[in-house]
């Protein structure tokens, strides 16, 4: 979730479809006008321009922002999934206004926000407090989070979903879908209809409160064992499907641990990343959001504290055992395996041409070059993240159609690409053949 600052405000979240529907509808009135009014403009001084200057003048795009901003919830979904997808096909100025939604988030005024709590819990739903905070310290697109203290002194993070967005996710995907394809803001060769239909079941399964509350408690099961990871309990007497009520864990920013030596850095990225290669392989379930706000770090217990689950995916077996086949083919840089693997996936189309799956494969093989270190991989020196941004910009540009990977295979990507980021940032090294070593298939696996 996104830390609140000063510059982010209370803004009243439409609660109705009619409302939510409403703003949409002046949002779209608001374009045209403008559009119109600038087209006139612009053919009086002799001037031809394309409608989709028109539309992107700095006015509209920040009405637009100003809108999503509003609605929060489908819209920011979209945004999301969008700037994953063909973050390098968009025009600069969506991919502005997409940035913008990521990093900022309005928050319910009180009156709402006390209104949502007595519609959830009662009229005396204080009474189970000794003190709740009403301006929140985090928000997101489908909630806001508070601090709380029960009557016994026990300190808790109350996450409160926007009231409406549970029951107009479909219609906000398909509002913003008719904005997007009537604007010709996305792309034709993006596959704007299967990205929103994943949006849709990604969103209504983030707005299910009970069910992040057992991941919570599945998380908790899993690294129990592994003492030097944390995971908040929940509350279940004060948790509902839109209100996930869980303990308070104290952390500093994970980035903070750039100040330890280089030991205690290079631990702290090997754990991570242990513990996504456990999920891939292992736990076949991966929390695929990698914002370094969902991890912390306690300077006092060497801990890594693990926050919000909202976003984990369950792991098709037969994705794990992909990219199981993929790395392997990485690490002994087997070009056939990786493009046997990378087919499995589900990466190359019936109509793909043999430089386009080599450009792919290319990318796998550089994003796996860690695995063929011998030894320590020294992330800050490799700019590795960066390398594979511009591999990927340079595919999109050279291809006539951009082809969608499977919705499963970007979260995963996404993931994986947060930790690459993280371990940069910290300057950690870190002998990931070593780690991966662990899931390595046998060799009769290896043969099938």
């Amino acid at each position: 979730m996104n830390k609140q600052s000063d510059p982010l405000k209370s803004a009243k979240i439409p609660s109705s479809r009619l409302s939510r529907f409403s703003a949409f509808g002046g949002l779209a009135t608001r374009l045209v006008g403008n559009v119109i009014k600038e087209g006139m403009k612009q053919y009086s001084q002799g001037q031809s321009p394309k409608l989709q200057q028109l539309i992107m003048t700095p006015t509209n795009m920040g009405h637009v922002a100003d809108k999503l901003a509003q609605l929060r919830g489908a819209a920011m979904k979209v945004g999301q999934m969008l700037s994953m997808d063909a973050g390098e096909l968009l025009p600069p100025e969506l991919s502005e206004v997409l940035a913008k939604l990521r990093s900022e988030a309005n928050f319910m005024p009180h009156k709402q926000l006390v209104g949502v709590l007595k519609s959830q819990w009662g009229e005396h739903w204080l009474d189970a407090f000794g003190q709740f905070e009403l301006r929140p310290f985090a928000a997101a697109s489908i909630g806001q989070v508070h601090l709380a203290y029960l009557a016994t002194g026990e300190k808790l993070a109350v996450k409160i979903q926007y009231p409406g967005i549970k029951d107009s996710i479909d219609s906000d995907i398909d509002n913003v879908a008719t904005l997007l394809k009537m604007s010709g803001l996305v792309p034709d060769n993006v596959k704007l209809d299967q990205l929103l239909l994943q949006a849709k079941q990604q969103l209504h399964h983030e707005a299910d409160y009970i069910h992040e509350a057992a991941l919570l408690n599945q998380y908790q099961n899993w690294v129990k064992q592994q003492t030097h990871f944390v995971v908040p309990k929940v509350y279940p007497q004060l948790s509902n499907d839109s209100i996930l009520s869980m303990e308070f864990v104290e952390g500093a920013p994970i980035e903070s641990v750039i100040s330890l030596d280089q030991s205690s850095r290079n631990k702290i990225a090997r754990q991570l990343l242990q513990l996504f290669l456990d999920e891939l392989f292992t736990f076949k379930l991966v929390q695929t959001d990698p914002n370094f706000g969902n991890f912390q770090y306690q300077a006092d217990t060497g801990k890594i504290v693990l926050l919000d689950f909202g976003a984990t995916r369950a792991v098709p077996e037969y994705l794990s055992n992909g990219y199981k086949q993929l790395m392997l083919g990485a690490m002994t840089s087997d070009y056939e395996l990786i493009t046997r693997a990378a087919a499995d996936i589900g990466f190359f189309q019936d109509n793909i041409t043999p430089h386009q799956q080599q450009l792919i494969v290319d990318i796998f093989h550089q994003a796996c070059e860690p695995l063929r270190c011998d030894g320590e991989y020294d992330f800050a020196q490799s700019q590795l993240a960066k390398r594979i941004t511009d591999a990927a910009k340079v595919m999109s540009t050279q291809q006539d159609e951009w082809h969608t990977p499977p919705m499963d295979a970007i979260f995963i990507h996404r993931k994986l690409a947060g930790i690459y980021l993280l371990a940069t940032k910290i300057k950690a090294k870190v002998n990931v053949s070593a780690l991966f070593s662990v899931h390595q298939p046998s060799d009769d696996a290896r043969k099938a």
